[in-house]
């Protein structure tokens, strides 16, 4: 798949809102667009844990965030909770590829059970329903059965369960690295170049 298809992006209210950050920033610097999605309690997050207040009008955070990653309003679209006309919305004009990062376990539990009440969830509907790729990126700790169930089942109809779980073994000296270690398999399963880190055995 071209690198210059779109990617559907979702922010959700998961700690570590700084991997969906450092995701848009390296997608838009590997030259493809982004389609974001970005909920209520995302918005808080960034302001909890960056001090990123953003908007609540989806134009406005647009703009916002192409002036923060330099990027032309073309690269970086954002689209609302409810904007049920967006192309995120159908299988007609969705992108193959969308990633969660990071993912709720309320926004995983209503992905798997395919309830679509709001533009994230459809969105993720979407793709699995046109066999695209979808990758969740939850960031919760302990796991408990519910939420592996939740896993077991989106992983067997076809979504990757990344964990936001960094390795240690290209000794990170920084916060950036450990969230870099999970930006780049992001990355790799999506498909796109990136110099993130080395790989193993280089």
């Amino acid at each position: 798949m071209s690198e210059q298809t779109p990617v559907t992006v979702a922010l959700t209210g998961a700690s570590g809102a700084l991997y969906g950050l450092r995701l848009i920033d390296c997608l838009l610097g590997a030259g493809v667009p982004v389609y974001l999605l970005i909920s209520e309690a995302g918005r808080l997050v960034l302001k909890m844990e960056h001090d990123i207040a953003l908007p609540s009008r989806p134009g406005d955070i647009q703009a916002t965030l192409c002036e923060r990653f330099g990027a032309p309003a073309e690269r970086l679209r954002v689209f609302g909770p409810k904007e049920w006309t967006s192309p995120v919305a159908s299988g007609s004009g969705a992108p193959k590829r969308m990633a969660v990062c990071p993912c709720t376990t309320g926004t995983l539990a209503a992905i798997a059970n395919g309830t679509s009440d709001n533009l994230i969830d459809r969105a993720a509907d979407v793709v699995l329903k046109e066999r695209g790729q979808l990758i969740l990126v939850p960031r919760e700790t302990p796991f408990s059965e519910i939420h592996l169930e939740n896993m077991l089942r989106l992983t067997r109809i076809g979504a990757v369960v990344l964990p936001a779980n960094p390795g240690f073994y290209h000794r990170p000296t920084s916060i950036d690295g450990v969230v870099d270690f999970v930006v780049a398999r992001v990355l790799d399963h999506l498909g796109v170049e990136h110099g993130l880190m080395q790989r193993w055995g280089e």
